[in-house]
């Protein structure tokens, strides 16, 4: 190979981890839309669209959808537009805008651990599903096999950097739409259920379920719905900023980010409650005569464990239904490995200055991703996703504070060279606190406040209490 084309072989790796992306390799939005789009659409959405629906009614789960997608495509823009001017990736802006070089530490470490946990559970996701389809046990040579082989696909896919992502993307979003409408057919041809009552059914649940969720109103249901949905909010959002680095035009990020939303938020939610819903005696009649599980014990396994939103798919459509399975997890997890190895990226350069090019760290992450599918790890990263989705929201609001509100009121330029940023500290720790403790009896939608504390608290530290020097 040529000097030449070593050096563009590294340069299509690299993707721009560390530097702004130039003109030439910027896109327009349907390049974009394929990402932010298929990141959304997988198995475990369309489980929790089932599950709140299932707990608050379609109505009530389509509002909380609604509400979500709108405020989520408004902080994906903006955080989507600061990339498109600036080039950057969420954590590199996060240096420049909130936290200071070393003080992105932060971001990046949080980010990052929360898309490998995400690798993690959608790994562990198809895992199961795979050895329901084959009927196999699970085992230690069939996890070796079965997550080495996941762990290799998401390595491949990702080398290459935005253009094949794209490529995935698209391809793999196209056949999980044309295999769902499938699947949506078969389920309400062989199902008693119509579609008007799949599309319009209350709650499901149990009161003393409804109680122990402290759901049991109007209100308290649209607040159970919104926390749940908006525990992925701020990381659509840094992702949005990751993928609109690319971006042509502010516009092109910002339909990008709403279609996101909409598919994360209201698409799935729909098609989830439906498949759900019309499926559930489907379901409940296999579980009843192959697996022989009393009635009740069938429907409670159909209704409370994600995985068998998995094997649902196997049985209402047989190799179909694992393409399906397939398509869903790989564009979600391609990207959210491209991701977490560019945070990563950031983390080793702001912290050891080291610069060994993204390909090692998307390996790194996917290596990590492994060490979270043994004990209790798994659980115990599920049990923080509301706490990280706080944490990633206020990210946001902040670098959101910090460009708009902070930079065109500071009465003197400076440089990106900051260490810490003690302002955007602050107001991340405080926005924090508030919203997951202090405000959450008058508020319980714990990110609104987080957004609200965080993006108010920060323009004045930055601006009368913890100004940044001159030379900085």
């Amino acid at each position: 190979m040529s000097r030449s084309n070593r050096q563009r072989t590294f340069s299509a790796i690299d993707d721009h981890a560390l530097e702004p992306v130039p003109p030439g390799d910027r896109r327009g939005w349907l390049a974009i839309s394929w990402s932010t789009v298929g990141i959304g659409t997988t198995l475990i959405q369309l489980y929790i669209g089932a599950m709140i629906c299932f707990v608050a009614g379609v109505r009530i789960g389509l509002v909380a959808g609604i509400f979500v997608a709108a405020l989520g495509s408004l902080i994906g823009w903006g955080t989507g537009h600061m990339a498109y001017r600036t080039g950057l990736t969420s954590t590199l802006m996060a240096r420049r805008y909130g936290f200071g070089v070393q003080g992105s530490l932060i971001t990046s470490s949080i980010f990052g651990f929360m898309l490998i946990g995400f690798i993690a559970v959608e790994n562990a996701l198809l895992y199961r599903g795979f050895l329901f389809y084959f009927g196999i046990e699970d085992s230690i040579g069939a996890r070796i096999i079965g997550y080495g082989s996941l762990t290799a696909a998401w390595i491949v896919l990702t080398t290459w950097g935005f253009a094949l992502v794209t490529r995935v993307s698209s391809l793999m979003l196209i056949a999980f739409v044309l295999v769902l409408l499938y699947m949506l057919g078969v389920i309400l041809q062989d199902s008693s259920v119509t579609f008007a009552a799949a599309i319009g059914f209350g709650t499901q649940v149990s009161p003393a379920t409804l109680l122990a969720l402290g759901a049991t109103t109007p209100w308290a249901k649209f607040v159970f719905c919104v926390n749940i949905l908006a525990g992925s909010a701020g990381a659509l959002a840094l992702i949005d900023a990751d993928l609109g680095r690319y971006a042509r035009t502010s516009r092109d990020i910002g339909i990008a980010a709403v279609l996101g939303n909409l598919s994360l938020d209201v698409v799935m939610v729909v098609l989830g409650a439906i498949v759900m819903f019309a499926g559930m005696p489907l379901l409940v009649d296999y579980y009843v005569s192959v697996e022989a599980m009393a009635p009740a014990e069938a429907a409670r396994v159909a209704t409370e464990n994600p995985d068998r939103i998995a094997a649902a798919f196997i049985i209402f459509g047989g190799s179909l239904g694992a393409i399906l399975m397939f398509a869903a997890q790989s564009k979600a997890q391609v990207l959210n490995t491209y991701s977490s190895s560019l945070s990563m990226a950031n983390l080793m350069d702001a912290l050891l200055g080291w610069r060994p090019g993204r390909f090692v760290f998307v390996v790194a992450v996917n290596a990590l991703s492994i060490l979270f599918l043994y004990g209790d790890i798994l659980e115990w990263f599920n049990t923080f996703l509301v706490v990280l989705g706080i944490l990633t929201t206020c990210f946001a609001a902040i670098m959101l504070a910090d460009y708009f509100v902070v930079r065109p009121r500071l009465s003197h330029p400076h440089a990106h060279s900051e260490a810490f940023n003690l302002a955007g500290i602050v107001a991340l720790v405080a926005g924090f606190v508030a919203a997951h403790y202090l405000l959450v009896r008058w508020n319980p939608i714990e990110f609104l406040s987080a957004i609200v504390v965080s993006a108010a608290t920060y323009p004045v530290l930055r601006l009368y209490v913890l100004r940044p020097p001159v030379s900085a």
